[in-house]
């Protein structure tokens, strides 16, 4: 939305108002935080997220215990915040100076301090201009540099932030999503707090530094998402498969030669090779819908290929020729159905019933394993194994939904008697956690609110 001069006068009239206000109630200097955004329009989800941005630093950086007040609002004439703050006001003025002059988005912040006196404190250097570096007053008076060439800069320092800002996120909630699914506790069969499952081979531990050696790798998937965006996503299928080896390569020399993360490699790259795909630096992720769809885009001709050429050398391709099982590749190629027909319904029903994210996890991966056709399941128990495990699985759900501890520890005792692992659906679990708690984090998939609370595991 466009705002015109008077619109600007008028905002700035009410701001120096409600900074009367809060000096008088709270006798403390005041911290007003706004925007630099040339230009008609002040506002946007770029503008609100760098906002956003600034208001974490400002929270992470001022005593808590010294905040007495907070005024955070979103006009169409821009983002203002006002903190009334129990310290020196020369203390509060080097802190948001130093704010922008190092942070990356320094340039955009306004921050200035206002004494308990309401005198405005001045900065020790002028600030430069963002285009060209001379004096910013000067640039400003002159109008030496055209709004459009003001409005791009303001958009590359923004997207630069943000394009590694979300890399890294993004990276980080791939490891955490593994994290979370090792801790899952009781599992049948598979390593978590209560065991190793049927691996004698591998325990937590394990799991827990290949799952942190991986971070790297999963920032990249995003990346080159981003990278190559604009071209055919059997390009970034490729590039993706190139990282992917690499990342294979170190997850086996942290285990010492064990496979504890290779399916969730390839599942989770490719996720994040989506989100990269459709990332833009206003919206950094999108709908679990169009991320399921472009995952299927990514992987399709490879997939093809895969199944096409299949000659029975491996243990999947074996499966694929005699029973028709597509595996995780199948999976994926189909926009990961099961993770959003029966992970994410599953594992939010039962937060809605007031179940914590462990347990809640343990009824996702039961229904995945009921529901789904694990190749690990087929390859240690062939076609018998893998059909006592999902009608046992069955049974149990058909009789109570929501299992209690002790059924799903039996549950487990059972399959590792039997030496059977669903390390399949344990990929999938790691994929429910990483697109819940990803899309969470930016806003898209919200947590359910007015639970009804259900004992718990």
């Amino acid at each position: 939305m466009e705002v015109c001069l008077q619109d600007v006068l008028n905002a700035r009239e009410a701001r120096v108002r409600r900074q009367q206000s809060m000096l008088a109630e709270h006798r403390a200097p005041l911290l007003c935080f706004t925007m630099n955004i040339a230009g008609p329009i002040k506002t946007s989800d770029l503008v609100e997220r760098g906002f956003h941005a600034g208001l974490a630093l400002l929270d992470s950086q001022l005593p808590q215990e010294r905040i007495l007040c907070r005024d955070i609002c979103v006009f169409s004439t821009g983002c203002e915040a006002m903190f009334s703050v129990s310290m020196p006001a020369k203390e509060i003025k080097v802190l948001c100076e130093s704010i922008e002059e190092t942070h990356p988005l320094g340039r955009l912040f306004d921050m200035d301090v206002l004494d308990i006196d309401g005198k405005k404190l001045e900065r020790e250097k002028e600030r430069c201009c963002i285009i060209c570096g001379a004096p910013g007053r000067a640039c400003a008076a002159s109008r030496a540099h055209p709004l459009a060439q003001l409005q791009a800069v303001t958009r590359q320092i923004f997207t630069g932030f943000f394009r590694d800002a979300d890399q890294t996120h993004v990276g980080n909630c791939a490891v955490q999503s593994l994290i979370a699914e090792v801790h899952t506790t009781p599992k049948p069969g598979l390593v978590d707090r209560r065991n190793s499952g049927s691996h004698k081979d591998m325990d937590i531990h394990m799991f827990e530094a290949s799952a942190h050696t991986l971070q790297p790798y999963f920032s990249k998937c995003v990346q080159i998402g981003q990278d190559t965006a604009h071209l055919p996503p059997e390009k970034t299928f490729s590039l993706l498969r190139d990282a992917g080896v690499q990342a294979e390569e170190n997850m086996y020399r942290t285990t010492g030669g064990v496979n504890t993360h290779k399916g969730a490699i390839y599942t989770l790259g490719v996720l994040c090779g989506s989100i990269g795909r459709l990332w833009t630096a206003g919206k950094p992720i999108a709908n679990a819908q169009d991320i399921f769809s472009e995952c299927a885009r990514i992987v399709h001709f490879s997939a093809e290929a895969d199944f096409a050429n299949a000659d029975g050398k491996t243990a999947g391709e074996r499966l694929y020729l005699e029973y028709g099982i597509r595996g995780i590749r199948g999976e994926i190629a189909d926009g990961l159905p099961s993770v959003k027909n029966i992970g994410l319904p599953r594992f939010r029903q039962a937060l809605d019933q007031g179940f914590s994210k462990n347990d809640a996890g343990v009824f996702a991966l039961l229904h995945f394993i009921a529901n789904t056709t694990d190749t690990n399941l087929h390859r240690r128990g062939g076609l018998d194994g893998a059909n006592w495990a999902r009608e046992s699985v069955h049974r149990l759900l058909t009789a109570t939904p929501y299992p209690t501890k002790a059924q799903v520890q039996a549950l487990d005792d059972a399959f590792i008697m039997r030496n059977l692992s669903p390390g399949g659906c344990a990929d999938l679990l790691a994929v429910t956690y990483f697109l819940y708690d990803v899309c969470h984090s930016y806003g898209i998939i919200p947590f359910l609110a007015n639970r009804q609370m259900s004992p718990q595991m």
